[in-house]
């Protein structure tokens, strides 16, 4: 006979099942072990943040073949209760483990009944515990309207995992889930939180499991662009697949630590340096071009558009060259209202990486000196 799991033990398996989604975080200090498992940093600035990342429960009708804790897998199944959940989440706060929550569950039954369970969560550590800060809350596929309103009222950021970036990959993977019903819950949620004041403020997120359906990065990349533009997304995650054994994927290598490492390149191109996907520097099979960073890789493709003159160029310009971020691009076109910018070391004070630019500006009409490092040109 099985005996039953007190809240303690329900906690630390639960956090276990959320930490062995897809999704990277880093483990934060072994001192915060002692109550449940593992406590999981977010990336935050101006520091990171100790979040407690738990499942409400890890029993799950749907059977995606690389999770975990699909219908199929053998694993002991458990849930909480939302007053188990909060009351833990609260005693791991005043003990210092933990500043946040993310929190998301398996989909057992009816899916409007697990949304429920997860919103009476939160409002239970927002109302009864008095907790204001960070939570990041997942949204069920198959949530109603009014679910999805009240998520992001109540939580700090809200997320709906496309997994895949188009039905043919998701049906692959997840046969259960309907790419286009979670595209429009992505979709609703771009439009309530730009309508509606105070609605999920840290902005949606969504996440892709790569490299588990064989897909390019071409088509996670589009797929981004395409939610960047028209939903209003805040971040997409590209969490590198990794086997599980007795799946139906433990065969299929895990994704490279360098491929993840340049889809998040890329990806900030497409957030922040106003590039669209159609313009990285694609291979033959739709892969990222590994010998160069996806921005110089472009340059390099594109020998018309430089050198470009510093003092005169716009920001959109400026966030074309290598070496050049945007805090780079504001401080450089604060900088030259004052004077002309004639040298590399003037740059390099400005927070550019002058080695990068060099070979792609003018400054005050003439190149600046450089090393030969470049890769060869293609």
């Amino acid at each position: 006979m099985i005996r039953s799991l007190d809240t303690h033990e329900k906690v630390e398996l639960l956090v276990g099942a959320a930490c062995a989604e897809s999704s990277r975080f880093e483990p934060a200090s072994p001192a915060t072990r002692d109550f449940a498992g593992e406590v999981f940093l977010a990336k935050a600035r101006p520091r990171n943040v100790p979040l407690l990342k738990v499942l409400l429960s890890n029993a799950c009708q749907n059977d995606c073949a690389y999770c975990a804790t699909r219908a199929s897998a053998s694993v002991r199944r458990c849930s909480l209760s939302p007053d188990e959940l909060a009351r833990s989440f609260d005693l791991m706060r005043r003990s210092g483990l933990v500043e946040g929550l993310f929190l998301s569950s398996g989909l057992c039954g009816d899916a409007v009944r697990t949304q429920d369970r997860l919103l009476d969560t939160v409002e239970i550590v927002r109302s009864r515990y008095g907790f204001q800060g960070y939570v990041h809350l997942k949204i069920m596929p198959g949530a109603t309207a009014d679910q999805v309103e009240r998520a992001g009222l109540i939580a700090d950021r809200v997320s709906v995992n496309l997994e895949a970036p188009n039905p043919e990959r998701l049906a692959m993977i997840a046969p259960d889930k309907q790419f286009g019903n979670l595209l429009d819950l992505v979709g609703r949620i771009g439009r309530l939180q730009s309508r509606r004041v105070g609605y999920a403020t840290a902005g949606p997120t969504t996440q892709f499991v790569a490299g588990s359906a064989g897909e390019s990065d071409r088509e996670l990349l589009s797929c981004a662009g395409m939610l960047y533009r028209r939903h209003g997304l805040r971040r997409a995650y590209y969490s590198g697949f990794r086997p599980v054994a007795g799946s139906p994927l433990e065969e299929v290598p895990p994704m490279s630590l360098s491929r993840e490492h340049r889809l998040y390149q890329a990806d900030a191109l497409l957030r922040q340096y106003g590039f669209s996907a159609e313009e990285m520097a694609f291979d033959d099979s739709g892969g990222l071009d590994g010998r160069a960073e996806p921005k110089l890789a472009w340059a390099l493709r594109h020998p018309e558009a430089f050198p470009v003159e510093v003092n005169d160029a716009d920001r959109r310009t400026l966030l074309r060259i290598p070496g050049i971020g945007p805090a780079g691009a504001r401080r450089v076109i604060e900088a030259r209202r004052q004077a002309r910018l004639r040298d590399l070391g003037q740059l390099e004070r400005l927070g550019v990486r002058a080695e990068a630019c060099a070979p792609f500006v003018l400054l005050a009409g003439r190149r600046p000196p450089m090393q030969a490092t470049l890769p060869m040109r293609w």
